[in-house]
């Protein structure tokens, strides 16, 4: 087993403090913020709900381990189905007042009307897409990673340069191509799969030299989908901007004060700090990769 296929459980601790430096709360001025402003009534029957009395919780399928588990958003297991439930329980509702729907990752931050109370799919916050969509303050934070095979040529890069004649794939719509772009600079351009399922079968078959998502997915993919994964290294953006997730719901939604509320209450009581440690892992050697 390589270095890097470590298994989830065994290495939690070390993302508490990743996830923890981008989970204050931020100034109404910034996307993530964007519809705090106000004093809705935070109540199951707030007129601004979907379907009121009920809460809406929307997220792409497949839904992706450690975010979910076993593809069953409903269940409860799972950093992000964890987050849900726990917001959900602020704001007033019981788990049988939990509905969830499929949302397609792309779709979620497309202007128009939505089907939904609030999406969570590791959807990073925006200034672009927060001209369609409202965010709520950061759940999580979270750096990019380069997942290759072990013996290819670049499983031992040590830098961000020595990547730059790799063929990386990414997700579609994700932020991870950006930042490729911007931070490793291939000489490639980065190709486009439509779900991690996809790149990780490019990746086996040789049509791709390495993947690059966020950390936790490159964890959970090294040790639960490759025989022979190994992490490269994490990588942030340029001056250290951090990435960060936050629940996306419609543009100007009365009920963004009242999620940014819950999720207050989640980090003072230390409940977010929980569920990350219970449900996601890291490796505290992972190497950073500079340029």
């Amino acid at each position: 087993m390589s270095r890097t296929r470590t298994s989830l459980a065994a290495s939690a601790a070390a993302l508490v403090a990743l996830a923890a430096a981008g989970c204050a709360p931020q100034p109404n001025s910034t996307p993530e913020a964007a519809g705090a402003k106000g004093s809705a009534r935070c109540t199951t029957d707030n007129p601004s709900l979907h379907e009121r009395g009920r809460l809406t919780i929307a997220t792409d399928s497949p839904a992706y381990e450690p975010w979910f588990d076993g593809n069953t958003p409903s269940n409860g297991k799972g950093f992000e189905s964890a987050v849900a439930y726990a917001v959900a329980e602020k704001l007033g509702f019981e788990r049988g007042q939990v509905k969830w729907v499929v949302e397609p990752f792309s779709h979620s931050y497309a202007p128009g009307a939505k089907s939904f109370d609030f999406d969570i799919n590791q959807i990073s916050i925006t200034p672009q897409r927060a001209k369609a969509v409202d965010f709520s303050t950061s759940y999580y934070t979270a750096s990019q990673a380069v997942l290759a095979l072990d013996g290819s040529r670049f499983a031992k890069a040590t830098s961000l340069s020595a990547l730059k004649d790799a063929r990386i794939g990414v997700q579609v719509a994700t932020t991870s191509y950006q930042a490729v772009l911007d931070q490793i600079k291939p000489a490639k351009q980065p190709r486009v799969f439509s779900t991690t399922k996809d790149e990780v079968t490019a990746l086996r078959n040789g049509q791709i030299d390495a993947i690059v998502t966020d950390l936790p997915t490159v964890f959970y993919l090294a040790g639960a989908e490759l025989d022979n994964g190994e992490i490269v290294g994490q990588f942030g953006y340029a001056g250290g901007t951090p990435e960060k997730f936050g629940l996306l719901l419609p543009k100007n939604s009365g009920y963004t004060s009242c999620v940014n509320q819950a999720l207050d209450e989640l980090r003072t009581d230390g409940t977010l700090a929980r569920l990350t440690t219970q449900w996601l892992s890291a490796s505290a050697d992972v190497p950073e990769l500079k340029r």
